[in-house]
């Protein structure tokens, strides 16, 4: 935990401050902030549209007396790469798209459901089903 922490809080920024700057030097600083402005603007609209479609999916699924698992991991994925397009930097803006979109959020929807399976199988997850 303290690796990913590490990784999240010191890598992750420098990172994106090497892009920007690298990314600045190329195309100038204006274009870069108006690209990151951009990007925000953009995975916002993004977000709220796949959060929308997943969301009635969702209810349909409840609505029919089915778990609607899928769709939840979908919405999880959505909220996580809403948040990274937020964030200003390219690095994060790029995983954050890969969140979104739906093609490729199906990998990342696979790597949380393995994620999920093993913490449940190590009993650091629980449920707790009150009636």
């Amino acid at each position: 935990m303290f690796k990913l922490l590490l990784l999240l809080l010191i890598v992750v920024p420098a990172i994106e401050i090497w892009l920007m700057i690298l990314i600045g030097g190329q195309i100038g600083s204006w274009n870069t902030l108006l690209l990151i402005l951009l990007t925000a603007v953009a995975g916002a609209y993004l977000t709220k549209r796949e959060a929308s479609l997943v969301w009635s999916q969702a209810r349909f699924e409840m609505e029919n007396h089915r778990v609607p698992g899928r769709h939840l991991l979908d919405g999880i994925c959505i909220l996580i790469g809403g948040v990274l397009l937020l964030a200003p930097g390219f690095l994060t803006d790029a995983v954050g798209f890969l969140l979104i979109f739906p093609p490729t959020r199906l990998w990342f929807r696979v790597l949380l459901m393995r994620v999920l399976q093993k913490a449940l199988s190590k009993g650091t997850i629980r449920f707790i089903h009150r009636r």
